[in-house]
């Protein structure tokens, strides 16, 4: 398959993350569908992507016209099937849990056609846990977006052993197209390599607090100003989603079996009291609204 062959993107996963690597590629002139079984998540991903598009115009950073056009080449559906029967290329967004992740690409694997290439955007799994319950293991890769996709100008391409040399460049020029710095990683590793990074520093952010040498204000403060950091270890926990980094963690123990893998028990906490950040209202800090930066 040639890059101008794909002309039709799904993105399943209508969340935080979906909405807004779908509307990077209908903005690439991609004919894109995002699907997601839940409609209320739909409604407010169409809702929060014409706030975010009428910011962009505002701004100048997008015409008007733009702005339609992308929107005419954006479509919603609950139905996985009307969403990948006719796709060329999969992005997969959905929960960052590998049994939800293996589910939905063995269901892609029957309904996309057999030159469609399926993508995770994982941020940690790598591909080949995921690969395995497909037929096509290599047209499987991880194309790693960072939140929020419409500002985060990077993406982790990443292939297992199994993933083709075609599929990886094809991946690199589908992130060209939608005006994305692409990585490409030839070796695999959970977490990746900015995860992997975060991760260290993030651990040690709550080892400190959990164990009384500062309050995780305190903490966010000394890698700001200190460590010239845009934003504290906590803040980013709070903007990426408290849920989506323990459960990062409890897969990364799943595969290690080491307890400094588990989630730190304040994580825990934090996800079972519902407190998951921003899009919660709280986490670590207190949100008067749900806010994106856009």
């Amino acid at each position: 398959m040639k890059a101008e062959n794909i002309q039709r993107i799904c993105v399943a996963g209508a969340g935080q993350m979906g909405h807004q690597i779908a509307m990077l590629c209908a903005l690439g002139g991609y004919e894109t569908t995002i699907q997601d079984v839940n409609e209320t998540a739909l409604t407010k991903a169409e809702s929060t992507l014409e706030t975010i598009m009428n910011k962009w115009v505002a701004k100048n950073k997008i015409s008007n016209e733009a702005k339609k056009a992308a929107f005419n080449r954006l479509h919603f559906t609950a139905s996985l099937e009307e969403a990948a029967k006719d796709a060329d290329f999969v992005i997969e967004a959905i929960v960052e849990k590998l049994e939800a992740k293996q589910v939905l690409f063995r269901q892609l694997d029957t309904i996309a056609p057999n030159h469609a290439i399926l993508a995770t955007n994982s941020s940690t799994i790598v591909n080949s846990l995921i690969a395995g319950v497909t037929s096509r293991p290599e047209k499987v890769v991880n194309m790693h977006f960072f939140f929020p996709p419409l500002v985060m100008d990077c993406v982790e391409v990443v292939t297992s052993e199994e993933t083709s040399e075609e599929t990886a460049q094809l991946t690199m020029e589908v992130c060209r197209r939608i005006n994305r710095a692409a990585v490409l990683l030839k070796k695999e590793i959970s977490g990746f390599i900015a995860n992997r990074i975060l991760g260290a520093l993030q651990k040690e952010a709550v080892y400190l607090y959990e164990n009384g040498y500062a309050d995780f204000e305190d903490i966010d403060i000394i890698c700001k100003k200190a460590l010239n950091y845009p934003i504290g270890p906590f803040e980013l926990m709070d903007l990426s989603g408290i849920d989506v980094g323990y459960y990062v963690m409890q897969q990364r123990y799943a595969e290690s079996g080491d307890p400094e893998d588990k989630p730190a028990a304040c994580i825990e906490d934090k996800v079972k009291k519902g407190e998951l950040g921003r899009k919660t209202g709280k986490g670590w800090y207190q949100y008067e609204k749900e806010g994106v930066r856009n």
